[in-house]
């Protein structure tokens, strides 16, 4: 009983998840529609009026955002602390090794 009981409710879930997709996918065609609809209103009464008629557009450059950081890193007062890749291209391997410090391990204390 329970197993026929499952597979009801498995279906009902199934029914409901389908019919919510269906309004919402509804939904964004008819606020489709009525967006394409005010623009072919805008766009007849232009021609109607002798104007000329604007396409339906959203202008983005891609370069802005990048334009944008590089102007602020421009304008930076300090230096970046963070180490570039060829900070150590002019020294040596020896003069590298040099450089590290030897740590020895110690045990954690309890």
């Amino acid at each position: 009983m329970s197993d026929l009981f499952e597979r009801f409710v498995r279906v009902i879930v199934r029914c409901v998840l389908l019919v919510l997709g269906l309004v919402v996918a509804a939904s964004l065609a008819f606020a489709g529609l009525v967006l394409l609809g005010g623009w072919a209103l805008y766009a007849g009464w232009a021609r109607l009026t002798g104007r000329p008629v604007a396409p339906f557009v959203m202008r983005m450059d891609p370069r802005a955002g990048f334009g944008r950081f590089w102007s602020q890193a421009a304008r930076a007062e300090a230096p970046s602390r963070t180490p570039r890749a060829d900070a150590n291209r002019g020294t040596s391997p020896a003069a590298r090794r040099l450089e590290v410090t030897d740590v020895e391990a110690r045990a954690p204390q309890d």
